[in-house]
């Protein structure tokens, strides 16, 4: 056939026609031919360790470019490991397009080798997902799932592709464009409802903006600070929201829930009216639902309809794109002035701030306050999940969207590295540093033979507290201190019953010695375990080219404070220690 594809060339086509910044990804004998033709194409590939790391990867490059990220894996195994990375990309919508090996379509539902029927698992873990049946319906499929995965609210895409289907040929071209009649996200929010909000803003004294991750996506920063000055509107942010709103303005709140400031809290729970936008009300937002801003009317701005009114009840619902709605609103919203508002707020701001306790030893916060200071709060900051990430959520003060990266609906372990890798491939003008947990960055290692290989220079800090800090915290609070399984150094001669003390008899020996590990991998390595020794360590690591890992020896009985039990409403806050 003149002028034919097959179906390797298509995936490679199409990847070149999106304009495609970097693909992830792993190898396998059921998309062979599609590796084949990577071989010789002009697409930027990077062969991680692991495929769960090359979906993170696709995620970290897509939340720190606002483009969608790539990752092809193999049939079976291959695509199964990259579950997690699809499910953390849907629970916080971020665009991705993972392409898929699948058997011959002969032996399909014949337990074929390396055979698993992968739209069926991803079903609910994706936006949308595809078998692909015949090679004409290839180009069609691809041009959708970019579509589909970077339109209305984001999310990744699966396109499952039968070895028979990539070795076939097509004369089908790859479209410019696509209409899906089924699939119309509503952009421009009605003018009415937005009328109505203007009029709620107008009445309200105690007025809360509530922002979200949908804002961050939208690129909607710009209008929501508009509309903090031009009304006097304090801003508080979810963890997914951190960076649309700097958190350095007065008017800010910083994060709320369950691990956000007093005054945050303080502030929805006494608001007249709540602006959520681009929001989900997470339940790690509201605390006890039927408690939350008890006092208030709630406006809800989102693109996904279906999530108004999933969690709480609202009384203004806008459909719409953030951006675009805010921009109307700006247009026909009076200004306004809240000052008694405002002075209530600094009231709590002064009563409440955040803080932690010195005792000689490495506090983390100090060490997230330190590079905030020597950043000049101007990093690409992952995180991997637990105690250092609300930690850094807390203390860095971000000004930027698209510069916290972290898994917040789903709270993988083990995202934060290969996350960072992938925002590093996407702004490589930019210092990107993964905060970790001894305990995350045990979960995918490895990649530090990628980040080596391909000379990417991520700092990865490393706050060893020797446990699964957040899950110790939960023990120690509510579990009568009873640590079991969250200790690190635990070994087959712990007696059954420990305190988890200091003084715990514990092997004089922790495994791995991440300095050694990092040199395994012809990576550096720093240690420290003084306060003093914090800011010489993070100087050195900094100024040292290529990827390097830091290590900070920390409290062990440092906890992540304020904490909102779970169930309980948000201003019911544990603030803290004496």
């Amino acid at each position: 056939m003149k002028n034919a594809m097959t179906g390797a060339e298509m995936i490679i086509h199409a990847l070149q026609q999106e304009k495609v910044g970097a693909v992830f990804g792993y190898p396998g004998g059921s998309i062979i031919d599609v590796f084949d033709k990577l071989y010789s194409a002009d697409v930027p590939f990077f062969l991680t360790r692991h495929e769960q790391a090359a979906c993170h990867a696709a995620d970290g490059y897509a939340r720190a470019s606002g483009k969608p990220g790539v990752v092809i894996t193999t049939s079976g195994p291959g695509a199964t490991n990259i579950v997690t990375g699809l499910a953390t990309a849907y629970m916080d919508s971020i665009p991705v397009v993972a392409i898929t090996g699948q058997v011959p379509t002969h032996l399909i539902g014949n337990d074929a080798f390396q055979e698993a029927d992968i739209v069926g698992i991803t079903r609910s873990i994706t936006k949308h997902n595809f078998l692909v049946q015949s090679v004409d319906e290839l180009p069609r499929i691809l041009k959708a799932a970019f579509y589909i995965a970077t339109s209305g609210r984001p999310g990744p895409v699966l396109v499952d592709v039968p070895k028979n289907v990539q070795q076939a040929r097509t004369t089908v071209p790859y479209p410019e464009s696509i209409e899906i009649r089924s699939y119309k996200p509503t952009v421009q929010g009605h003018p009415q409802q937005i009328k109505k909000v203007a009029e709620e803003i107008k009445k309200a004294s105690r007025p809360v903006l509530y922002v979200g991750g949908g804002a961050v996506s939208s690129g909607a920063a710009e209008e929501i600070r508009e509309l903090a000055e031009k009304c006097d509107i304090p801003v508080t942010t979810t963890l997914m929201g951190l960076g649309v709103f700097p958190e350095t303005d007065e008017r800010s709140l910083k994060m709320l829930g369950m691990h956000g400031t007093v005054y945050a809290n303080y502030a929805v729970q006494e608001c007249d009216l709540l602006i959520a936008v681009g929001a989900r009300f997470d339940d790690r937002v509201t605390g006890k639902v039927e408690k939350f801003a008890p006092k208030a009317e709630i406006v809800h701005i989102d693109i996904d309809p279906t999530t108004i009114r999933k969690n709480v009840q609202v009384k203004l619902p806008v459909v719409g794109d953030v951006k675009a709605v805010l921009s109307e609103l700006l247009r026909i919203v009076e200004p306004k002035k809240h000052r008694e508002w405002m002075e209530q707020i600094k009231e709590w701001k002064k009563n409440y701030p955040l803080y932690y306790r010195e005792n000689g030893k490495i506090q983390p916060q100090m060490v997230v306050q330190t590079v905030a200071d020597m950043v000049k709060h101007e990093a690409i900051i992952a995180t991997e999940v637990g105690q250092h990430q609300m930690w850094t959520a807390q203390f860095y003060d971000f000004v930027e969207p698209r510069t916290f990266l972290s898994s917040g609906g789903l709270g993988t372990m083990g995202y934060g590295f290969p996350a960072a890798i992938g925002a590093q491939i996407a702004r490589p003008d930019k210092l990107v540093i993964d905060m970790a947990g001894d305990g995350s960055i045990q979960m995918n290692i490895q990649e530090l033979a990628t980040a080596v290989l391909y000379n990417i220079p991520v700092k990865v800090i490393i706050f060893n507290n020797q446990s699964l800090g957040m899950v110790r915290q939960w023990q120690g609070m509510f579990y009568n201190r009873r640590f079991s399984n969250t200790c690190l150094r635990k070994s087959k001669f712990c007696p059954k019953v420990c305190s988890g003390s200091e003084n715990a008899p514990c092997p004089d020996f922790y495994v791995p010695d991440f300095v050694k590990l990092a040199e395994a991998y012809s990576a550096h390595g720093f240690y420290a375990e003084k306060p003093e020794d914090v800011r010489p360590t993070l100087e050195k690591a900094f100024s040292t080219p290529g990827p390097v890992f830091v290590e900070f020896k920390i409290d062990k009985e440092e906890n992540v404070y304020p904490m909102v039990p779970a169930g309980a409403p948000l201003n019911e806050m544990i603030r803290g220690m004496a």
